[in-house]
């Protein structure tokens, strides 16, 4: 029932997306097929995105609210929880918002895999292909002529792993060099600096050792996806924003 509910929902679309794309594009390259889904993809996920991009600035801009609940609630965790959490529902943000985009993700890199490392192309099952959607003429596999989709790449992980890096660094900003108060040297600040050095620097390597597993249609989806994000980064100001108040802050001399 599992496998019938993936294959309805994720596999079959996926599959005749790709093959539609294949079919439109003139050298039939599976990879550009592959990027034209990203792209398609990441404007369908834009409202999700864009509202993950929204949160990240709101929580940085409440940041000092938070360390002074952290202060005001230090002997209580139970109280900072539920206080943090009002403050997030009093300002309208969701801090949950990235993670779903992430999770959203998810499936469509499992169906890539399945696509490629099950052998749907290059032969076509024309038995799960929709009415509009017809057999292309040719399939090929070699990415711009070089790099087979259905087999893995050293250079598609590693870019896999940079743009990562990039785009990590872009959506967090530079890492605090400010020395922690008694008060804030607790527990949740240690765990949250943790959690900020495993998403700068173990998330992108452990993409990058991912990607050099399965087949190269999943990474080049995911580093088609992480320069989409990046350009918006970009587009929408944010990243320039924020080096912009770092450079106004009362602290620069």
């Amino acid at each position: 029932m599992i496998a019938n509910f993936f294959h309805v929902t994720v596999y079959n679309p996926l599959y005749n997306g790709l093959v539609f794309l294949v079919d439109i594009i003139p050298t039939h390259d599976v990879g550009l097929a592959v990027i034209a889904l990203t792209v398609v993809a990441r404007f369908v996920l834009f409202p999700l995105s864009k509202r993950a991009v929204e949160t990240q600035m709101a929580m940085k801009k409440i940041a000092p609210e938070i360390e002074e609940l952290k202060k005001k609630f230090k002997d209580d965790r139970e109280k900072q929880s539920r206080a943090i959490f009002a403050l997030y529902r009093e300002r309208g943000i969701q801090p949950f918002a990235g993670i779903l985009l992430v999770l959203l993700q998810l499936p469509i890199l499992i169906g890539l895999y399945f696509v490629f490392a099950h052998g749907g192309l290059p032969s076509v099952d024309a038995s799960i292909l929709y009415s509009f959607v017809r057999v292309p003429d040719s399939v090929n596999m070699e990415f711009l002529g070089s790099i087979n989709m259905a087999e893995r790449s050293v250079l598609l992980a590693i870019l896999a792993t940079i743009t990562q890096f990039v785009y990590t660094r872009l959506s967090m900003g530079p890492p605090s060099t400010k020395d922690p108060s008694p008060v804030e040297s607790s527990l949740s600040n240690d765990l949250a600096k943790s959690f900020d050095l495993q998403a700068r620097y173990v998330l992108p390597l452990m993409v990058g050792a991912i990607s050099f597993s399965i087949v190269s249609a999943a990474p080049l989806y995911w580093t088609a996806s992480n320069v989409f994000m990046i350009i918006q980064e970009y587009l929408s100001g944010r990243r320039f924003n924020l080096a912009n108040q770092k450079d106004s802050s009362p602290n620069k001399s």
